[in-house]
């Protein structure tokens, strides 16, 4: 039976050591049917590169301590101002996916060579992260987390629903691990669903925009998108 995308959320962990083995003809199939929908959902051009191993075998992959990767994710758009968050969004969908599939991933934002030929790109359109994907070695490993109060205003009147979004939230993968964002409970107005704020933080790192939209994924499959509206 496949996991569910909570399931998928507490068994994700960024993987760097791939096995040397190709994604099978059905998991590259799913995730092309995926990658389709979530394209015309988010006004993406995510492209799916198989089999093409130079990407992480540079200087770079080797910083970041790549190895086995022969499949991953290209993830590109029109440059928009909000481009960064929905590249984040929509491919944070397709991280779970994978995992409640069977594989593995890690967003990368710097370790990585960008081959000729091997993606196209149309006008006005820019790549911002590669995800490299397959069947990992392990299975990662956790990393330690900021608390729920830390980025959030959670309290002892909070609903649970938003607890347990901080708790997805926290979970999420980020640059360096560096979870700078936070989400803001706030009263609901005029009998509407309650609302909620979420907000990235300043960084030196960078990606911060990219991990909000990653975390506001998590935050909406732990909380469930039915209880609540964003700001």
């Amino acid at each position: 039976m496949m996991m569910t995308l909570q399931e998928a959320i507490l068994a994700r962990h960024s993987v760097r050591a791939f096995q040397e083995r190709p994604l099978s003809d059905a998991d590259a199939r799913s995730l092309q049917e995926k990658i389709d929908v979530l394209n015309g959902a988010g006004q993406l051009h995510i492209q799916l590169i198989r089999n093409e191993p130079k990407a992480f075998q540079g200087p770079f992959a080797k910083y970041g301590k790549f190895s086995g990767v022969t499949d991953y994710l290209v993830m590109a758009g029109v440059k928009a101002e909000d481009l960064d968050e929905r590249i984040g969004y929509y491919g944070e969908q397709l991280v779970l996916y994978a995992q409640t599939l069977g594989m593995n991933t890690c967003w990368v934002g710097l370790s990585y060579t960008k081959i000729p030929g091997t993606y196209v790109l149309g006008e006005g359109e820019v790549i911002k992260a590669y995800i490299a994907i397959g069947y990992g070695e392990t299975r990662g490993v956790t990393h330690k987390i900021k608390t729920m109060e830390q980025v959030s205003n959670l309290s002892d009147d909070s609903p649970e629903w938003f607890r347990h979004g901080i708790e997805a939230a926290l979970l999420a993968p980020t640059a360096i691990n560096q979870q700078k964002f936070s989400f803001e409970l706030l009263p609901a107005v005029d009998g509407q669903l309650p609302r909620v704020r979420a907000k990235r933080h300043f960084s030196l790192v960078g990606y911060t925009q990219m991990d909000l939209g990653i975390a506001k994924y998590h935050f909406e499959i732990g909380a469930g998108k039915e209880n609540f509206h964003w700001v």
